[in-house]
């Protein structure tokens, strides 16, 4: 009998309106088709006119910083198309913001389109409106009936729909945010000019976006939008925090650096830090959904831990933020954070079961747990190492036990351990998705209950 073996390289996928013939070992260069290379060259021209324009304000590690984005960003481009339509779109009203001040940062406040959508403060403030916006559509979403429309889709993928896109333009504001921001601290002062990245409320933008994109990248890959409902959340509840901070504090304002920050190191540093830790709230948003899925039909109290305890710890946020009542209204802020969060948990308590028949499968959800946990422990990693050299370049030692590196190395031994168990002992369902939550319980404090209650190195964004 002739058992002759043939390994046929070419697999035929039929899509839409034709047949295409994709190659397995087609080069991964040679799969890229014309608008991929548009977009690369777009974004190299991009870059090398900001090299022309600016190099003589940066050292040889931020021309180094510039040039190695450039690779960076076309393989996020090509990797994630969405990607190049927000860049583009990100791009061309940063531009047309940063134009429009003609190098007058008065104008703010006289050009129309600066003082209502663009200037860095009114394009984050609607990113703020735009995530509770689609919180709210994703939650409508959940409780909608699957009823078909005159469209076809129901009434549920309707709304939630509308949430994601809702979600993807408060992405593209905060980065317009972000980016215009960076040009005004520089009409401030060249000594003043900074990458906004250094402080709270800059920090707090940060993870609010990033959080949010990582999401939508997860929501196309699984094909489903019943988990924008949970993650959201999250992201409202930083906006919630941003908004306070922004009223009580004036931090908005654009302040200079301290000397410690006046670093390239920054750059790197602070970006790698926040993709993990919105990348560890992720998973325990999911986490979340995962025991709503698991619980559904439990009556037991004390089998609903994660459920109620969720509102225990929302309604204490108010206890730990409040400041004096006479401090720009905070009581009342507080107050109706506490009925919203409250309102919150009890819905989910009380809706747990059509929640959990509109959640994927908990297989699903491990996975999607499993997966933003990979990816923010490599990015922690890389920020603790950058974060490391960066203090001996600053302080002249590699590691100071300073409060905020002592918790910064708990949170990665917590996630090292917990990616241990699940790769070497196969940790899964209920106990995983415990650890995640007590997770960010330990992420959160390292992230802001150091700078509340302790005080060191670090205390650049105080409470």
């Amino acid at each position: 009998m002739n058992t002759t073996t043939s390994i046929n390289t070419t697999t035929t996928l039929s899509a839409g309106r034709g047949n295409s013939t994709l190659s397995l070992n087609e080069g991964y260069f040679a799969r890229r088709n014309a608008l991929d290379w548009v977009f690369a060259v777009l974004v190299a021209g991009g870059f090398l006119y900001a090299f022309a324009r600016y190099s003589a304000y940066m050292d040889v590690y931020e021309k180094g910083i510039l040039f190695a984005a450039i690779p960076a960003t076309i393989a996020m481009g090509w990797f994630w198309r969405p990607l190049r339509l927000l860049m583009a779109v990100v791009a061309g009203f940063a531009l047309l913001g940063i134009a429009s001040y003609q190098g007058d940062l008065a104008r703010a406040e006289q050009v129309f389109w600066l003082k209502y959508f663009l200037s860095s403060q009114s394009a984050i403030l609607w990113m703020s409106v735009l995530f509770f916006m689609s919180t709210i559509f994703y939650w409508l979403g959940m409780f909608a009936g699957n009823t078909p429309t005159s469209t076809g889709s129901s009434h549920s993928a309707t709304l939630e729909s509308l949430g994601s896109k809702i979600a993807w333009v408060g992405v593209g504001m905060a980065l317009i945010g972000t980016l215009v921001r960076w040009y005004e601290s520089y009409l401030i002062g060249a000594d003043i000019g900074h990458i906004p990245v250094s402080n709270l409320y800059e920090v707090f933008v940060l993870f609010c976006w990033m959080t949010a994109a990582f999401y939508l990248y997860f929501e196309a890959e699984y094909k489903t939008r019943a988990l924008g409902a949970f993650v959201m959340l999250v992201v409202s509840g930083a906006v919630g925090f941003l908004l306070w901070y922004t009223v009580v504090r004036e931090a908005h304002e654009i302040q200079p650096l301290v000397p410690a920050l006046k670093s390239w190191w920054m750059k790197l540093h602070v970006p790698a830090n926040f993709i993990g830790y919105g990348m560890f709230s992720l998973a325990a948003m999911v986490a979340l959904s995962y025991h709503v899925k698991q619980q559904a039909h439990e009556t037991r109290w004390y089998r609903l831990t994660p459920l109620w305890l969720l509102g225990v710890v929302l309604c204490f946020v108010p206890i730990v933020f409040r400041k004096s009542p006479l401090e720009a209204g905070g009581s009342h802020y507080w107050i109706g954070y506490l009925l919203v969060a409250g309102l919150i948990a009890g819905g989910i308590l009380l809706g747990r079961k059509h929640i959990a028949a509109r959640l994927p499968s908990l297989e699903v959800l491990d996975d999607v747990m499993y997966k933003a946990i990979a990816v923010g422990f490599a990015f922690f990693t890389i920020a603790t190492v950058l974060g490391a050299l960066w203090a001996a370049e600053a302080w002249g030692g590699y590691w100071s036990w300073d409060p905020k590196e002592t918790w910064a190395l708990i949170v990665w031994l917590n996630y090292a351990a917990w990616l241990h168990m699940r790769l070497m002992k196969g940790l899964r369902g209920t106990v995983a998705a415990w650890w995640a939550l007590v997770g960010l319980l330990v992420t959160t404090f390292a992230f802001l209950g150091v700078n509340m209650f302790l005080s060191g190195l670090h205390s650049y964004g105080t409470l």
